[in-house]
């Protein structure tokens, strides 16, 4: 009778981080775990969507590689499910040349993809990496601009006061979007400093940016503080929302009559 998850690697009251791999192939997610049990963490195994999701509930993953082809409920759904949950950093494994469901995958929330096949080498980097930039930076203080706040130590972004429900790479872009404010980047250089990559599929930077946008605009369609800059990338550029200027151009106004009135 097959278990409705396996665990491999460190003890579960170890210190290593814990990694849930989704993927009813059972060779595939067999080597996975091996390797990812090798690099030091603890590997649960799950076969399909509906265990997954009893599991992380159960045991709450540090993060999710996650299979986009999935008997019954599809790795979209599981994603979109884990998301409703809290963040986790999900990795989503998809076939080659299947462009429009990696960005799907990344509109849903996950935070990188890799193509099969794939060298397990690699999915071990990403997800050391991945593992890396989700840790609070303890030493790090709060900053921000035009109402948005960022705390590394606590990994939460606020806008007006009210946290941003942003998944790992939202969060690591508003952060160098706001330490680096006026200046044009294109989505090389976004894909290197941010995600750490010297190479990739650009289309990732796009998927993420459009999906800040739409958490930190006031009118998405019509961005102001995330700019295109045509033929370069994006510049983030903080300053008056236009709520606040109108309010300031309306008190310059009044300010002008009751000088009139007096004079």
């Amino acid at each position: 009778m097959q278990q409705p998850y396996e665990s491999s690697g460190a003890p579960a009251a170890g210190p290593s981080p814990r990694i849930l791999v989704v993927d009813d192939d059972p060779t595939v997610a067999e080597v996975v775990a091996g390797y990812l049990g090798r690099a030091g963490h603890l590997v649960d195994r799950a076969p399909d969507g509906p265990t997954a999701l009893l599991h992380a509930a159960a045991h709450r993953p540090d993060l999710v590689v996650l299979d986009l082809m999935l008997p019954g409920m599809d790795g979209l759904e599981v994603c979109r499910r884990l998301r409703e949950r809290g963040p986790v950093p999900v990795i989503m494994l998809t076939a080659r040349g299947d462009e429009g469901d990696r960005i799907l995958g990344l509109e849903v929330g996950a935070d990188d993809y890799v193509t099969k096949p794939f060298s397990p080498r690699e999915l071990v980097l990403r997800v050391e990496s991945v593992l890396r930039r989700s840790r609070p930076d303890s030493g790090a203080r709060p900053f921000g601009a035009d109402g948005l706040t960022v705390d590394p130590s606590a990994r939460r972004a606020t806008k007006d006061g009210y946290e941003l429900a942003l998944t790992l790479r939202e969060f690591d872009l508003l952060a160098f979007f706001l330490r680096n404010p006026g200046r044009a980047w294109s989505r090389e250089d976004l894909m290197r400093e941010v995600w750490g990559w010297d190479f990739g599929d650009l289309s990732t930077v796009t998927v993420h940016v459009r999906r800040l946008r739409a958490k930190i605009e006031e009118d998405p369609a019509q961005p102001r503080l995330i700019q295109t800059v045509w033929g370069v990338g994006y510049r983030f550029e903080p300053g008056l929302r236009p709520a606040a200027r109108e309010r300031d151009g309306q008190s310059a106004g009044q300010a002008r009559r009751e000088a009139g009135s007096r004079g």
